[in-house]
């Protein structure tokens, strides 16, 4: 998918989201319209310029310099891709994963777990800095972001009008409407958010073997990460899900995971492979059973 198609898909769903807060927000009557757009605008404003604070020090991290060699792999990738340097975080979590936040180029940070570090080589961490330096250059952070609390605003309207109460401005009560909103509501958002993140994934995984001139070391960084995210999940807020380059969290069970695929943030292994490199596997690693 180009970037064009990719920016064009996000801006529709995007919308989709937007609308679907609108739509929810009618249910209180014109009131109900003027709530729904001022709370995700605040939380929209919040989320521009707190979200990458928020993610920094939920995930314990500290910051590095120079004389650490993960300061020193970003540096040449940031040089390479034409983009400022940004800060560098390690967090002391042993599950491996990576993660970009900031609300542009200018204002970006980088932050790889110690898990991931002391998993891969210096090539495939190079890889996985070289995919979180692709969300930074396209700003799919900010994306994020915007779409993250715009899915939020429309699960706490769809608590309000379950237990608060519907009425449009004739006074008319909608009891059905209430719990309908309150399951259907965050279910579409969640389905629009997961769809937001995961286009962006492809990109990114394009960006950033182009970024380092070879996909291979991504591609066995990847199988890495997901061979080991069952055996060390790490316990993070499901509504960060979508920063990591990894699905964060394990789910366990045939049915559940079926279930879970549809609101995760990340296309499934063997689709992001065969998108680097042409099929589903490097052949390198025993899949997990």
């Amino acid at each position: 998918m180009s970037q064009f198609q990719n920016n064009l898909k996000t801006a529709l769903l995007v919308a989709l989201l937007t609308g679907l807060t609108l739509a929810i927000g009618s249910f209180f009557g014109s009131g109900g319209l003027y709530m729904a757009l001022i709370f995700a605008a605040v939380m929209n404003l919040a989320s521009f310029f707190f979200s990458d604070k928020i993610a920094i020090a939920m995930m314990r991290a500290t910051e590095v310099g120079p004389e650490h060699e993960l300061y020193g792999i970003v540096q040449q990738l940031a040089q390479r891709g034409g983009l400022p340097m940004p800060r560098v975080y390690v967090s002391p979590h042993l599950a491996p994963n990576a993660f970009a936040t900031g609300r542009g180029p200018s204002h970006a940070s980088v932050c790889a777990t110690q898990g991931l570090l002391q998993m891969l080589n210096r090539d495939e961490i190079a890889g996985v800095m070289a995919h979180e330096l692709a969300h930074v250059k396209h700003r799919d952070i900010l994306i994020i972001s915007v779409a993250t609390t715009i899915a939020a605003a429309i699960s706490v309207l769809g608590h309000m009008a379950m237990f608060g109460g519907t009425r449009d401005d004739e006074g008319h009560s909608h009891p059905l409407a209430g719990l309908l909103l309150l399951l259907l509501g965050p279910l579409a958002a969640g389905l629009i958010q997961a769809a937001i993140s995961r286009s962006r994934e492809f990109n990114a995984d394009k960006e950033g073997a182009e970024m380092l001139g070879n996909p291979m070391p991504l591609a066995t960084a990847l199988e890495k990460i997901h061979l080991q995210a069952a055996r060390i999940p790490m316990d993070v807020n499901p509504a960060f899900n979508s920063l990591f380059i990894a699905e964060p969290l394990g789910v366990g069970g045939r049915a559940m995971r079926s279930f879970a695929n549809l609101f995760q943030t990340h296309p499934p292994l063997e689709a992001r492979l065969t998108n680097l490199i042409g099929r589903p596997t490097t052949g390198q690693f025993r899949r997990a059973a």
